[in-house]
């Protein structure tokens, strides 16, 4: 019992790791939409993720070709999986950027009142190019954990069923504290970085990227708290 529970309870706790860039990610879009599309854009986003999951479990021998090398530039070797990734990391600093951009400099600004609202369509596309990365990235992770195919999907179907459940209220705590947005694009833009020297073969070691995130999330915690505690006389 003990072979198959340790590798499924660890191989769920990967997922839920890598799934906090996704979660973080779909939580900033979310808010860019009316309240009544929100839920709406978020079950879609999850949704599309896991589907898009197991369709590349189902295609793994295709998946795995993704780590050979295509070509090699100034000694360093390129593969699908890195093109992919230094894709999505780019695509994922540009959005953090222009994000951060809207919402500091253009917040007082007189373009914000005639700025169009973002459309669902568009908004759910720019998830799936997240997800395709976010995706790629865990499969062939998961694969060199464990070698039944049974334990990948069921580890995938439970981590984005506890997203699911987790990315409602996430969303809803970035939404009501505007130095928390800041600070989740931040977040955004550190992992765009990661993924980029991932597909250069620079690994930064993600225990660094997830403390730093979690310490930096309790300080601006502790922050928020402070200030809204009632004033003694």
């Amino acid at each position: 019992m003990s072979e198959v529970l340790i590798p499924l309870l660890t191989l769920i706790a990967l997922e839920l790791i890598l799934g906090i860039d996704n979660i973080i990610f779909i939580s900033i879009l979310t808010d860019k939409l009316p309240q009544n599309q929100r839920n709406k854009l978020r079950y879609w986003g999850l949704g599309l993720a896991v589907i898009m999951r197991l369709g590349l479990l189902a295609a793994i021998s295709w998946i795995l070709k993704l780590d050979k090398t295509l070509f090699t530039i100034f000694n360093t070797e390129f593969s699908g999986k890195g093109i992919i990734l230094i894709t999505g990391g780019l695509f994922l600093i540009w959005k953090s950027t222009k994000e951060i951009y809207q919402k500091t400099e253009l917040a007082n600004s007189t373009k914000k009142a005639n700025k169009v609202a973002a459309s669902f369509r568009t908004l759910l596309i720019e998830i799936i190019i997240l997800d395709l990365v976010f995706s790629i990235d865990s499969i062939i992770t998961a694969v060199g954990m464990v070698k039944e195919l049974w334990i990948m999907y069921v580890a995938v179907i439970v981590s984005v069923g506890i997203m699911l459940i987790a990315s409602k209220p996430i969303s809803e705590f970035i939404s009501r504290h505007p130095s928390f947005k800041i600070l989740a694009l931040s977040f955004l833009i550190m992992i765009g970085i990661a993924l980029i020297g991932e597909g250069l073969h620079f690994e930064i070691p993600k225990g660094y990227i997830y403390f730093s995130m979690a310490f930096s999330f309790i300080v601006n915690f502790i922050q928020v708290k402070t200030h809204t505690m009632p004033k003694s006389n």
